[in-house]
C-alpha cells in the first residue's frame, strides 16, 4: 500500500505498538487518528498531529459512537488498524483464571470483529480500502502460561483469513499483522523481545510494499510462524513451557 496518502484510523493506538504505528503512518504523510480507552493522552496526542477517539473495544455501543465520529472527521477513511488487545498469565488448574480467559476473549477477539465490523460498511461503499488485523506469533506457537491469549490470537489469524476470502473483489484488501514479542508494556518482562522501534520499521516496510502482504511477518516471528511446516514446534513449545514454573506451586 502506499502509506504516504493514507486515511488511517488506528483502534488500541494510545499506547504500544498501535501508538508506534500511527505515528509512523503520520511521518509518512498520511493522516491518522487514535482511538482508545485513555483520555488523558488524547491532548498529547493531539499535539503531535494525530486525531483521537475514545472507544472501548469491549462495548458495541462505544464503537458504533467511535465509528460515527471518525467518519464525521474523516470522511475519506480508508484503513482500519486493529490493535487493541490484551493479555495475563493464566493457572489452567485453578478455575479462577476464567475471569481474565473471557476479558482475553472479548478484547482480543470479539473486539476484532466489533471493529471490523463497524468499518466494513463504509469501506465496501467506497470500494476500496485496507483492514490490517493484529493476531501474534504466540497464535502459531503457544504460549503455554497465557493460554488464552494464545487461543485469542490464533482465533484472530482464522477470521481474517475468512474476512479476506469474503472480501475478496469488493476492493477491500485484509492484511494481517503477526507480531512477535515486542518490547512494550506487555512484552518487557521478556528478555528477547524485539525493540518497538525495529519492529514498527520492519513493519512499515512490508506494508509498504505492493501488494501488501496477506500475512506482515516480520524477520523475528517467522519461527514461530513456520514452526510447524519446519519440524521445530515441539521442541519450541517444550521450551516455552518452562515458564510455567512461575506459577505457584509450579516450581
Amino acid at each position: 500500500m502506499d502509506i504516504t496518502t493514507r486515511t488511517v484510523a488506528v483502534v488500541g493506538g494510545t499506547s504500544g505498538i498501535g501508538l508506534d504505528l500511527a505515528r509512523r503512518f503520520r511521518d509518512a504523510g498520511s493522516t491518522v487518528v487514535v482511538g482508545g480507552r485513555r483520555t488523558d493522552l488524547f491532548d498529547g496526542l493531539r499535539a503531535e498531529g494525530l486525531g483521537t477517539v475514545e472507544v472501548d473495544v469491549a462495548d458495541g455501543g462505544s464503537v458504533g459512537r467511535a465509528r460515527d465520529a471518525v467518519l464525521e472527521a474523516y470522511p475519506d477513511l480508508d484503513t482500519v488498524v486493529t490493535t487493541a488487545g490484551i493479555g495475563f498469565p493464566e493457572d489452567l488448574r485453578d478455575p479462577g483464571h476464567f475471569a481474565d480467559a473471557e476479558r482475553t476473549i472479548d478484547v482480543n477477539v470479539l473486539g476484532t470483529i466489533r471493529v471490523v465490523d463497524a468499518f466494513t460498511p463504509h469501506l465496501l461503499a467506497r470500494g476500496s480500502g485496507t483492514i490490517v488485523t493484529v493476531s501474534s506469533g504466540i497464535g502459531f506457537l503457544p504460549f503455554p502460561l497465557m493460554a488464552s491469549y494464545a487461543a485469542s490470537k490464533a482465533a484472530v489469524h482464522s477470521y481474517s483469513e475468512a474476512l479476506r476470502a469474503q472480501l475478496a473483489g469488493t476492493g477491500v484488501d485484509v492484511a494481517e499483522l503477526v507480531p512477535p514479542a515486542v518490547a512494550t508494556t506487555m512484552g518487557d518482562s521478556n528478555p528477547h523481545a524485539l525493540p518497538l522501534d525495529a519492529f514498527g520499521a520492519e513493519v512499515m516496510d512490508l506494508l509498504a510494499q505492493e501488494p501488501t502482504p496477506r500475512e506482515v511477518l516480520v524477520q523475528g516471528v517467522r519461527m514461530h510462524r513456520w514452526a510447524e511446516r519446519d519440524g521445530t514446534y515441539d521442541e519450541l513449545v517444550a521450551q516455552r513451557s518452562a515458564a510455567l514454573a512461575m506459577l505457584p506451586g509450579r516450581a
